[in-house]
């Protein structure tokens, strides 16, 4: 970078394009996350969808593993998007207009996580119910991958209703479609 009088310039010369640096790299690695989110979605979906009857055991361990990994990296994304210096607290000062979009996105980090916790409990029952005894003797409220499947699909919904939603308030805030792959 040059100045206006053509010698060479070393850093930023104001405050505000140091800001839009960080900015950037912020954004940057916001759709680094999201691209790791949407994988993690894909795994439990996959994980899912997979066939049960004869082999309930290694159905709940795949659907664990997924649902472990899906937890870990939504944390990830709550703390890079709640954070005090985290994409919602940049949101609401740079456009104070979009705090209601904010606290409600903050609003379902606490039902997601909340979800991917009650699935994580019913995930463990199943596995521990298929590895007691035959899963058609055991405990049906313990066991059931349909009960698993019901409660993956309802928080698989609901983490993609809030992609869009964070997608939506980033789109408004920045102008800047972060996508729909990551």
């Amino acid at each position: 970078m040059t100045t206006t009088a053509g010698s060479a310039q070393t850093g930023p010369d104001t405050e505000s394009e140091t800001a839009e640096t960080a900015e950037t790299q912020d954004l940057t690695e916001l759709r680094l996350r999201r691209a790791e989110l949407l994988e993690s979605i894909t795994a439990l979906e996959q994980a899912l969808a997979a066939p049960a009857p004869g082999r309930q055991m290694r159905w709940a361990e795949r659907v664990s593993a997924a649902l472990v990994e899906l937890s870990g990296d939504f944390q990830d994304h709550v703390g890079l998007t709640e954070g005090p210096t985290g994409l919602y607290s940049r949101t609401i000062f740079s456009s104070p207009r979009l705090a209601g979009a904010v606290e409600r996105l903050t609003r379902e980090h606490v039902k997601l996580t909340q979800l991917i916790g009650e699935l994580l409990t019913l995930v463990g029952k199943a596995d521990g119910s298929f590895a007691r005894a035959d899963p058609m003797l055991a405990d049906p409220a313990l066991g059931d991958p349909a009960e698993v499947r019901d409660h993956g699909t309802t928080l698989l919904s609901a983490l993609l209703r809030h992609r869009q939603h964070g997608a939506d308030l980033v789109y408004e805030a920045y102008s800047l479609d972060i996508g729909g792959q990551g």
